[in-house]
């Protein structure tokens, strides 16, 4: 990759090998894929805490357990040289289905953002389902962005990010800012966001046997727990199909083409659109589920780039006028 002027000019040999970079990852994963298999909770909590324990983590950030609104957080620093320590602060909404995950398990995720930023990261461990079905997630993300408030954080100083089930947290909890007449963050950075639970989505069908990660009866498994007898049909848990966005600040979305939940970032780009929003939809081609957690493993180009992309967006808009 060079550069000319201003513009970026990737050559032709680069993107064979992006490509294989890919292909590489694909093959990977399905060879590791052993399908969905319905396991009591604790146990899919256990797989998923190993499988996201095997992803690095940079040396260039600090972690501290810490509290925020009555709930566990994780306070992940910036330190060395890599990045001069910026104010503000990403307010952090880890992934796994609103049922599994923790702070530790975004780990790589919060801490690729802070060592690219210099900014500070709070991930909150929120309740999950089955033992807290919705709204309770969304209770908890908004309690924490709400503490922030009253300890005096100016509102443009805050983002919020996620992956996954994080990512439609990160949407759903501005809504439920909005509604209760607080003021927006800075911006929403979502990683292959989880915006839909009627899973009416085109690509819920047309990604089946290429999503190297999920299912249909998966996701619809956990979806249960969450739901819990609930209508997904409503703003807050299918904001894709249903929210009104109307005064929600910027937002970049994250998605890749290998993916059952593609259509999901898709339609609440388009929502987005139909209510002024400023967004911006980032597709990458032939990666799978959260693919920048891949940074660094198998030297995955794409996730370094879409990272940088989101670290871009994040530091141009910190700090910039809340409407």
């Amino acid at each position: 990759m060079y550069f000319l002027g201003k513009y970026m000019v990737t050559t032709a040999w680069e993107t064979r090998m992006t490509r294989a970079q890919r292909r590489e990852l694909d093959a990977m994963l399905r060879k590791e894929a052993q399908g969905f298999v319905p396991l009591p909770i604790e146990q899919m909590r256990q797989g998923f805490a190993a499988m996201m324990a095997q992803f690095p983590v940079s040396a260039d950030v600090r972690r501290t357990p810490t509290e925020l609104a009555g709930r566990p957080a994780l306070l992940v620093e910036p330190v060395g040289s890599a990045h001069e320590a910026r104010p503000g602060t990403i307010l952090y909404f880890h992934g796994g289905s609103f049922a599994l995950g923790s702070p530790d398990t975004a780990l790589v995720n919060t801490a690729n953002l802070v060592r690219r930023t210099g900014v500070r990261a709070i991930s909150l461990d929120y309740r999950l389902a089955p033992e807290h079905p919705f709204p309770a997630a969304i209770e908890d993300c908004l309690a924490a962005y709400r503490a922030l408030l009253d300890a005096g954080t100016d509102p443009a100083s805050i983002v919020f990010a996620g992956d996954s089930a994080g990512g439609g947290l990160s949407v759903t909890t501005s809504l439920a800012a909005r509604d209760a007449g607080l003021p927006m963050p800075a911006a929403i950075i979502a990683f292959s966001p989880g915006v839909d639970t009627t899973r009416t989505g085109r690509s819920m069908t047309t990604k089946q046997g290429i999503d190297p990660y999920f299912t249909p009866e998966g996701m619809a498994y956990t979806a249960e727990m969450y739901l819990a007898g609930q209508d997904p049909a409503q703003p807050l848990l299918s904001p894709a199909v249903y929210a009104d966005l109307t005064g929600l600040p910027p937002m970049l979305l994250q998605v890749g083409t290998n993916e059952l939940l593609l259509d999901d970032a898709v339609r609440l780009a388009a929502r987005a659109t139909e209510a002024e929003v400023d967004v911006v939809l980032d597709i990458t081609a032939g990666v799978p589920h959260v693919f920048q957690a891949f940074d660094g493993t198998l030297a995955l180009d794409e996730a370094g780039q879409a990272l940088d992309r989101a670290a871009l967006f994040l530091t141009q808009h910190l700090g910039a006028p809340v409407g």
